[in-house]
C-alpha cells in the first residue's frame, strides 16, 4: 500500500498523511466514548509529534530532518505547494541565483535516481537574446558507453585516464568530514577524480581510496615548513601515494582571484591542523602569491620539480585569467624553457567559495568563457595545444554545460557546487557561518551527523553517472562519437539583434595553429596584437 501511495506522493507525505488520518479516527473514537475532545486531541498531537521527531532523527535520507526534526517538514510542505505559489505570486523556476530552482532540481533528481524528464515543453524563452542550443544530426550515432575519458600527461611516467567530469576543488575545512567522505567514496565508485582543494589531503580523503588531484596553493598545506615555505620531503610523502593521480599548482581561484585567505584559529581543529601541517588553534594563512617562484620561468621550473618529485605524475596549474600579459608571459616561459605543464585548469570568475568579499565575487577575474578561450587560443597560437590538456570549472550543472565548454576548447570539466547539491546542499548560502543546515559546509559535529555518508555516496555517484548519460545522448543526437568532437560550430546562440549564429561565428578571437609564431600579427585580435609582443618570459610585469 505504501509503495503504491509513494508513486503518487513522496513517502514522507504519505506517512504524515496516514498519521493525520489516524489522528482523525482516534479523535472520533474518543468523542464517541465520551472523552473530552481537547484531551484526546492533545494526547494524540503529542504522540504524533514525538513519533515524527524520533523518525526524523533516525532516518538517513534527509539531512534537513536530521538537523531539524519536526519543523523540517515545513520546508517539504512548502516545497510541495511552492510551484503554484511561485507561478502566480513570486518568480519562475529560472530566475533565482546563483543557481535556479530548475538547475538545483535537476541535480537532486539525478542524484536521487528520480526521473529528470520534463513535461509540457521548455520553460526558457527560445526567442530571447542569448538562448543557446546544440544542432542535431539526421544521422544520429550510437555510443556503447557514457564513460568518456581523456588522457592527461601522456608523456609522463604515470599518465592518468581521467573522466571528463570530476569534482572540483573543495577543501576539508570548507567542507565537513562527512561531505569529504561521501564525495571521495562516490568518486571511487564512479571512477572519477576528486580535487582536494588547497586544504591538502585529510584522513577523510584517504578512507575510501578515490582518485585524488592534489591541489597545492600558496600556503603549501601538506608540504610546508613552519614558516610557510615549501617542504620537499613532505611533498614526496604525500605525492607519491598511489591515490594521488595528479598535482595541481593553484595560482588563483575564480571566486576571489589574487586575494588569499585566512582560516581563523578557532576553526583550525586538530583534524584540519594535521591535514594542513599547521598548529592547532592558530590562524591558518593562505598568502595571495607563491613564495617558491616570482617569475614565469621560475614557475615552469617549479612545475618540473613537482613532477619529478611526484614520480612523474601529471603536473599542471590552475588559474583564473586576470592580466592577459601575465598569462602570455607563462606561455613564453614554456617556449624559452621547453617545460610545459601537463594540464591547465581555467577557473571562471563565476565560481563559488565558502566566503569572499562582494567586490571580488562580482567584479574580479575573467568569466569562464573568456578565460577558457584565451587559454585555448594562445596555446594553439604557439603550437602547444596538443601537448597540454585543458580543464575548466565555473558554474557547471548539466550535460549541456559540459558540451558547451568542450565546444570552447575544454578537454574536461569540473563541478563543485553541482556535487554539493548532490550531497543535499539547499543553497542556503550560510557556508561561511558554520550553520549549514544540511551538514555539508560545517565543522559542527552535531550538524555533520545529519549527512549520512552511505546515502550521499550513492547520490554523488548517481549525479555523475546520470549527467554523463545525458551527455552521451547529446553527443549521439549530434551525430558524434565523443564529446571531444564537439566544436564551436555545433553550438548555436541567438544574438542581441536576433541573428542566429554559431559560437564559431560569435567568437572572434579564434586563432589558428602557430599564428603567434609569425612575425605579422596584424590579422589577429587586438589583445594579441597589442599585448603579446610586450609579454616577457622572465617577468610577470610589463616593461
Amino acid at each position: 500500500m505504501l509503495n503504491y501511495l509513494n508513486t503518487l506522493f513522496p513517502i514522507r507525505y504519505t506517512v504524515f498523511g496516514l498519521c493525520v488520518l489516524g489522528l482523525g479516527f482516534s479523535l472520533l473514537g474518543g468523542l464517541l466514548t465520551g472523552m473530552p475532545a481537547e484531551v484526546v486531541l492533545s494526547a494524540l498531537a503529542f504522540g504524533l509529534l514525538t513519533s515524527t521527531g524520533v523518525y526524523d532523527l533516525r532516518q538517513t535520507k534527509s539531512s534537513v530532518l536530521r538537523n531539524y526534526p519536526i519543523i523540517g517538514h515545513l520546508r517539504f510542505m512548502l516545497e510541495f505547494i511552492r510551484p503554484e505559489i511561485r507561478q502566480y505570486f513570486i518568480e519562475s523556476d529560472n530566475e533565482t541565483t546563483p543557481f535556479s530552482r530548475s538547475q538545483r532540481s535537476l541535480v537532486y533528481q539525478r542524484a536521487k535516481g528520480d526521473s529528470d524528464k520534463r513535461p509540457f515543453g521548455t520553460q526558457l524563452d527560445v526567442q530571447a537574446q542569448g538562448y543557446e542550443w546544440i544542432n542535431h544530426s539526421v544521422a544520429p550515432t550510437h555510443i556503447t558507453s557514457h564513460d568518456f575519458r581523456v588522457t592527461i600527461g601522456a608523456n609522463t611516467e604515470q599518465p592518468y585516464e581521467a573522466s571528463i567530469f570530476n569534482i572540483s576543488a573543495m577543501s576539508f575545512g570548507a567542507l565537513s568530514a562527512n561531505a569529504i567522505l561521501a564525495l571521495n567514496a562516490g568518486a571511487k565508485r564512479g571512477g572519477f577524480a576528486h580535487d582536494t582543494g588547497e586544504g591538502s589531503i585529510s584522513v577523510h580523503h584517504r578512507q575510501h581510496g578515490g582518485d585524488l588531484i592534489w591541489e597545492i596553493g600558496s600556503g603549501y598545506f601538506g608540504c610546508r615548513n613552519a614558516d610557510g615555505s615549501f617542504n620537499e620531503e613532505k611533498f614526496i610523502a604525500n605525492a607519491c601515494t598511489p591515490q594521488v593521480r595528479m598535482i595541481e599548482l593553484k595560482l588563483s581561484q575564480g571566486a576571489k582571484p589574487g586575494h588569499g585567505g585566512v582560516l581563523p584559529g578557532p576553526k583550525v581543529t586538530p583534524e584540519i591542523a594535521q591535514a594542513r601541517g599547521v598548529p592547532v588553534g592558530v590562524d591558518c594563512i593562505s598568502p595571495s602569491s607563491h613564495s617558491e617562484f616570482s617569475t614565469p620561468i621560475e614557475m615552469m621550473q617549479f612545475i618540473a620539480r613537482l613532477r619529478k618529485l611526484s614520480g612523474g605524475k601529471p603536473t599542471g596549474f590552475k588559474l583564473c585569467i586576470g592580466h592577459p600579459w601575465e598569462w602570455f608571459a607563462m606561455v613564453k616561459a614554456m617556449q624559452v624553457t621547453g617545460i610545459t605543464p601537463d594540464f591547465i585548469v581555467v577557473d571562471g570568475a563565476e565560481g563559488g567559495t565558502g566566503a569572499a568579499p562582494l567586490e571580488f565575487t562580482d567584479h574580479v577575474g575573467s568569466p569562464l568563457q573568456e578565460g577558457l578561450l584565451l587559454v585555448h587560443n594562445t596555446l594553439r597560437g604557439v603550437g602547444l595545444r596538443d601537448k597540454i590538456r585543458v580543464g575548466c570549472a565555473g558554474k557547471l550543472i548539466s550535460a549541456f554545460d559540459i558540451a558547451r565548454l568542450m565546444a570552447l576548447g575544454a578537454d574536461w570539466c569540473n563541478s563543485a557546487r553541482g556535487f554539493m547539491f548532490a550531497l543535499g546542499c539547499l543553497q542556503a548560502q550560510t557556508c561561511h557561518t558554520g550553520h549549514c543546515p544540511t551538514g555539508v559546509t560545517t565543522q559542527d559535529p552535531l550538524r555533520q551527523q545529519s549527512l549520512v555518508v552511505g546515502d550521499k555516496t550513492e547520490r554523488v555517484f548517481n549525479f555523475h553517472q546520470e549527467t554523463l548519460k545525458a551527455l552521451q545522448e547529446l553527443v549521439q543526437a549530434a551525430g558524434l562519437q565523443h564529446p571531444n568532437q564537439i566544436t564551436a560550430h555545433h553550438i548555436v546562440r541567438r544574438s542581441g539583434d536576433q541573428k542566429v549564429l554559431s559560437l564559431a561565428q560569435l567568437i572572434l578571437t579564434r586563432i589558428e595553429d602557430g599564428a603567434l609564431l609569425q612575425d605579422d600579427l596584424s590579422r589577429l585580435p587586438h589583445i594579441y596584437q597589442n599585448t603579446w609582443p610586450q609579454a616577457r618570459a622572465h617577468s610577470f610585469v610589463l616593461p
